[in-house]
């Protein structure tokens, strides 16, 4: 079950408010800390907020190495971890293409990413892991090694807060260079609406797989993007390539809801076959969830 931040909590997890604090570093640490309460309050926890400190118990582990007081709390058998089973490098991957800066609501696309990215920096940054950043449209535009150095994290959110919309999109080409530069197995966390040509974008990522990184996937979609709420005729136009398309959103709607299904199955489906963790985000929704995901799959891996 998961758990279910307090109101006062869940308002510092709603992009629209995330998006009047001011800087990046402030915007992540009120994600992290207002997140972090919620699953402190929960009787139910179901993630350990303490990685950095215990992981989940295994057949053949020590019994008496299991920590009895975190049991009667999240009715879980967690153990303590030696220090290097504590470290990982993590690559946040965001997509900083033409489509990204899509925004029907209070914020876009890019910004949300920009959000969630910096917000598992800083709980990565907390649980003592190192992280990098990777920025690419048709080309890389921004790219910082990972590290868990002092002052990283800072250059990390800097570099965020300066991203912008560009263009075009090839998601392809940083996948694979990512792959070929990695000395180390960690985790890949790749952040994008996926809106390039689906068999490069698995192939990509079935590369990163093979070269041991483990995956999670954040599917950005706008809710205009989802459902085609609007009813009067309109002119549509490719952010990244400038054609427009004039068409009668109650004439093509039924048909346009298949594809986004058919879509949206299509990475699920072929993610979870090279076993990638895939998770379908609506920008308009608080980032508890995507956070909780990144958590699950974080904890698997150590």
């Amino acid at each position: 079950m998961a758990a279910v931040p307090r109101p006062n909590e869940l308002r510092f997890l709603d992009p629209a408010v995330i998006a009047r604090i001011g800087s990046m570093e402030l915007r992540a640490r009120a994600v992290v800390e207002g997140f972090l309460s919620g699953l402190h309050r929960s009787p139910a926890q179901g993630f350990s907020v303490e990685f950095s400190e215990y992981r989940q118990y295994m057949p053949g582990d020590d019994t008496a190495l299991i920590d009895w007081k975190l049991y009667a709390r999240s009715d879980r058998h967690y153990v303590k971890k030696f220090e290097e089973e504590t470290n990982l490098e993590c690559h946040l991957l965001l997509d900083v293409s033409g489509s990204m800066g899509y925004g029907s609501g209070g914020v876009t696309k890019l910004e949300y990413g920009a959000y969630l990215a910096a917000s598992v920096a800083y709980l990565m940054n907390r649980q003592r892991d190192a992280v990098g950043l990777l920025a690419f449209a048709d080309r890389i535009v921004e790219h910082l090694p990972a590290s868990g150095r002092p002052g990283h994290l800072r250059r990390l959110l800097l570099a965020l807060d300066a991203l912008r919309a560009e263009r075009g999109s090839d998601l392809s080409k940083p996948l694979d260079r990512l792959a070929e530069a990695l000395s180390r197995r960690g985790m890949a966390v790749l952040i994008s609406d996926l809106l390039d040509e689906p068999e490069e974008v698995v192939r990509g990522l079935r590369h990163l797989r093979f070269r041991g990184v483990d995956v999670i996937v954040f599917h950005l979609l706008d809710p205009a993007e989802l459902t085609l709420p609007f009813d009067a005729a309109a002119r549509f136009r490719d952010m990244e390539t400038g054609a427009e398309l004039t068409a009668v959103p109650s004439a093509v709607r039924e048909r346009y809801l298949q594809e986004v299904e058919a879509f949206i199955s299509l990475y699920r489906r072929e993610l979870q076959l090279a076993g990638i963790d895939y998770c379908l985000v609506d920008t308009s929704r608080p980032l508890d969830q995507a956070l909780l995901a990144y958590l699950s799959a974080r904890g698997r891996r150590v």
